[in-house]
């Protein structure tokens, strides 16, 4: 199996590394100076997991008639399915650790390859290891780093791992369990913080295993560059899109490029694996930028900074948007009852009586109903009363991934066919943007449950009846 990794990387293997429920934050020191307890921790940003949902939940006394609704969508967008625990969590904020855990290169050696095991015997020493032949590696060692923090992502739940990620399924739902074939490495990438300010983050394709050391084998795609140094890639890649104008309202898509085990910046291979690099794009970094997508080949990040995030909206924005929207006691067409959005606290079970659904195609809003099924048309398929459009007929759910959010909008919009609700702007941008999948497909995807959007624009504006008195 091939590993991977790169230079300014941090030691994994330090006591600071472990987490005890503190979502990653570390105590505040001063620029170059340990940290003085007692002090509050400097975020260096947040790392958000697009599209943390499952499948399932009981079916409504409606949907259990003879003519039955869609599935509910246990949709978990602000923490896992199975709850946010440890090292394994939706959202990860990276903060200055007590003390530097850094590395940086120091020298190069060629070797036997039949003598790299015995090389790397030394679990205190950081190294890369890049096998060019039976008979021939190089080895770069890496020596202690004091300015810089490390932190490293991956599939592995070893200690050296600070943020588990597991792989989010097409078309939404996270794939857990042993029977579900994870795509992701175990020792996917790392980042690097500068502990002075700015406090720059860097993004580096693999990350050093228990032994302190990253294996690039035969098979994996790696080259000597220019100056003599060696470079290479993981199998499957680090993908990352950095949002052109900003993540704002302002914000359009980038492009997708994948970052090497040194940090160096390629457009992408012909399929994920593929062993011919891409070319060098010397005009882009490996900087996280705020809005930065990091696509790990089975789950997609979203790198947040901390002025980032005083632009987003708050938990209590978007409550006050909720008990905005049910003040306005919308009402089904048909039906005239009143409808309203449920209390996020109530969970993700199942939808309840006065629960809003939407006909996705026109955005016409009604409360359950179950009639007007078109079964030649598929199970799902709905005939909204008002239009007569036929399409899916899905609840509606508030996005509550504050994080995700461009804006702090009104919830005007929902995705199809989901059926989760955020502002326009942020509906309209994550429509628009392509988000990975498999070898070499890109689809775009709800950020709050992962689900592929369908339909012309991916989203609909929701057209919601008054009351009537």
């Amino acid at each position: 199996m091939v590993l991977e990794g790169n230079p300014e990387v941090g030691s994994p293997r330090t006591s600071d590394l472990q987490h005890r429920g503190n979502k990653g934050s570390c105590i505040l020191s001063s620029p170059g100076e340990d940290a003085q307890p007692g002090e509050e921790p400097i975020k260096y940003g947040e790392l958000i997991v697009l599209g943390c949902c499952e499948e399932g939940g009981e079916e409504t006394e409606a949907q259990r008639g003879e003519v039955t609704g869609p599935r509910a969508h246990s949709c978990y967008n602000g923490c896992l399915a199975s709850g946010d625990k440890g090292r394994r969590r939706s959202r990860l904020a990276l903060s200055r650790r007590p003390h530097a855990n850094g590395v940086k290169p120091d020298v190069m050696h060629h070797i036997s390859t039949p003598l790299v095991s015995k090389a790397l015997s030394n679990r205190g020493q950081h190294s890369i290891s890049y096998t060019l032949s039976r008979s021939h590696s190089v080895i770069v060692e890496y020596t202690h780093d004091s300015d810089t923090d490390m932190f490293q992502i991956g599939r592995s739940t070893e200690n050296m791992i600070d943020f588990v990620v597991t792989d989010t399924s097409p078309g939404g739902g996270a794939a857990e369990g042993p029977s579900a074939q994870s795509t992701i490495s175990r020792y996917a990438c790392r980042i690097l913080c500068d502990r002075r300010p700015p406090y720059t983050a860097r993004i580096y394709a693999a990350g050093f295993d228990a032994s302190s050391n990253i294996f690039l084998g035969e098979r994996a795609a790696k080259w000597r560059t220019p100056d003599g140094l060696m470079d290479g890639l993981t199998t499957n890649g680090v993908l990352v899109m950095h949002p052109a104008g900003g993540f704002s309202e302002d914000s359009a898509p980038g492009v997708w490029r994948e970052i090497s085990v040194c940090g160096n910046v390629y457009t992408l291979r012909d399929s994920r694996s593929a062993q011919q690099r891409g070319k060098l794009v010397e005009n882009e970094s490996n900087v996280l930028q705020d809005g930065s997508l990091i696509d790990l080949c089975g789950a997609t990040l979203l790198w947040r900074t901390p002025a980032g995030l005083l632009r987003a909206p708050t938990l209590k924005q978007l409550e006050a948007q909720r008990q905005e929207a049910n003040a306005a006691r919308p009402q089904c067409p048909v039906g005239l009852s009143t409808l309203a959005f449920p209390s996020p606290a109530r969970g993700r079970t199942a939808p309840d009586k006065q629960q809003p659904w939407v006909y996705v195609r026109c955005g016409h809003v009604h409360g359950y109903h179950g009639w007007g099924c078109r079964r030649e048309r598929g199970p799902q398929e709905r005939e909204c009363p008002l239009c007569r459009l036929v399409g899916p007929y899905v609840p509606l759910w508030l996005g509550q991934e504050a994080g995700l959010c461009l804006d702090p909008g009104p919830p005007s919009h929902a995705f199809a066919p989901c059926g989760h609700v955020c502002s326009e702007k942020t509906a309209r941008y994550w429509a628009q943007t392509p988000l990975p999948h498999g070898t070499h497909a890109f689809h775009a995807a709800c950020p709050f449950c992962g689900a592929w959007l369908t339909g012309e624009h991916g989203c609909v504006r929701l057209i919601f009846q008054g009351p009537l008195d």
